[in-house]
């Protein structure tokens, strides 16, 4: 199946201040979770933030919300962004609504929400180039188990190109712009 920019969200989890310097190739899960939200941005899909235990881990990272104006926060305890009452109801909110996830860490709050939106019956996507952990070998087993469930694991452009479908739609130029 196909993702549908009309039917889509994005949950960026836990891309905060204090947590990001330690993910293995953080700056690039951060290029790419920017790549995603200036897409998103163009194409009117809305963006959800979680935050694990702001007082310790710090806010969203500062450029990424300036990416995203208006997108709703939600700080949490719980590591499964779906085991959380508010976030549950944000990305709930729509039935028909894939969640494309990005952020970190790809094999504790990443992995869990995905779990549980998978076997909820959500449709969601993981993607692959956007999530990070401290350590590689925990993403590469976080991504490999979420194969196995069978969660769509994508990678950025995939996101790109099949929310945009035609190279004849307004957005091509600027979205394309953001992969070159």
């Amino acid at each position: 199946m196909l993702i549908d920019r009309y039917k889509s969200q994005i949950l960026v989890v836990d891309m905060q201040e204090r947590l990001a310097p330690a993910i293995d190739g953080g700056a690039a899960v951060e290029g790419q979770c920017g790549i995603l939200l200036r897409a998103a941005r163009e194409v009117a899909v809305p963006v959800i933030f979680s935050e694990q235990y702001r007082k310790g881990l710090g806010a969203t990272l500062p450029p990424l919300l300036a990416l995203a104006e208006g997108a709703q926060i939600y700080e949490k305890m719980e590591f499964s962004c779906f085991a959380n009452a508010e976030l549950n109801l944000a990305l709930t909110s729509e039935l028909s609504r894939t969640t494309i996830i990005c952020g970190i860490e790809a094999h504790v709050c990443v992995l869990q929400t995905a779990l549980e939106m998978a076997t909820a019956g959500r449709p969601i996507c993981v993607v692959a180039d956007a999530v990070g952990s401290r350590r590689p070998e925990s993403r590469a087993i976080a991504l490999a188990r979420m194969r196995a469930a069978g969660i769509d694991v994508v990678t950025t452009e995939m996101v790109l190109f099949e929310w945009l479908r035609s190279a004849a739609v307004p957005e091509f130029k600027p979205v394309s712009r953001l992969i070159r």
